[in-house]
């Protein structure tokens, strides 16, 4: 269905199906007609190429999905839109709805279900509430997909692609760097969305090569040790540290010590490698108690 991106189209198919917004689901709807052809263009995909949609809305992101790729899966948690969607999406024989939770659902199975012998991405304007949770999920299960390219908040988009080891970066800056390349691709104002949300949006690309940017003997040493020192970013890594991790700053000091490390540094600027050489101190210390 063309037009989709008018808001007269939009509304007079929303009012056909009863349809009213969720403020729960974060339900914001593109209007912005340049916005989705830029990001199917730019997320990956190809004739051979295999799509993840996640929360299509009306299906306007979908629509040009369509028109790129071979096939696109888009998984909607709010069954209310099901009847919108198969009106929308009518045109395109190329395109599965499933109406489920991308945060309960098997990736993996879907993947190999739908996706056989196709490289596959990722593709989706996410709800602000749930950005992070769904980027880590799709990280951390190791999906066999190359690439995430997902609309979010601007502020988390800018602290998701901040180099790690200065001010805007974050324990999400680090995380998403271990798993991925991030790279910024575009602004999307408010006002490109209906109901506009009161603030900016942005779009962003994390590119997955599925083997680790640091080599580290426990990556679950590693994300608790980030998660620790970012637990109080304002003070320095002994005393974040051995809070977040709960041991004494005697021990911690000895950790930093032989991690090479200053006392007070503090964790906005560690490097990914300075993360990781703490995380195997801390992974020795653990294995040997």
């Amino acid at each position: 269905m063309e037009n989709l991106s008018n808001i007269g189209t939009i509304k007079e198919i929303l009012s056909k199906h009863g349809f009213t917004f969720s403020k729960a689901l974060g339900q914001n709807f593109l209007v912005n007609p340049s916005v989705c052809p830029r990001m199917a263009e730019m997320c990956g995909a190809d004739k051979e190429t295999g799509v993840i949609e996640i929360g299509p809305g009306i299906g306007v992101l979908t629509n040009e999905l369509a028109k790129t790729a071979k096939k696109v899966v888009a998984i909607e948690l709010d069954k209310r839109l099901l009847p919108v969607l198969y009106e929308t999406l009518s045109d395109h024989k190329n395109v599965k709805v499933i109406n489920d939770d991308v945060m309960k659902i098997n990736l993996h199975k879907l993947i190999e279900d739908e996706f056989p012998n196709m490289k596959v991405v990722v593709c989706a304007n996410l709800p602000y509430y749930i950005t992070s949770p769904v980027i880590m999920k799709l990280l951390e299960e190791n999906l066999p997909i190359s690439a995430l390219t997902v609309m979010v908040q601007k502020e988390a988009g800018q602290r998701i692609c901040a180099e790690v080891g200065t001010r805007s970066g974050g324990a999400l800056t680090v995380a998403v760097n271990y798993y991925s390349k991030p790279r910024f691709l575009f602004n999307v104002s408010a006002g490109s969305f209906m109901p506009a949300p009161k603030v900016d949006s942005c779009v962003i690309r994390l590119d997955i090569d599925h083997k680790p940017t640091v080599n580290v003997k426990s990556s679950k040493a590693f994300f608790k040790v980030v998660k620790g020192a970012f637990s109080q970013r304002r003070k320095t890594l002994s005393n974040s540290l051995s809070s977040g991790l709960g041991y004494d700053k005697q021990t911690i000091n000895s950790i930093l010590e032989k991690s090479a490390i200053p006392q007070n540094t503090r964790a906005e600027q560690l490097k990914i490698e300075e993360f990781s050489r703490i995380a195997d101190e801390v992974f020795i210390l653990e294995k040997g108690n």
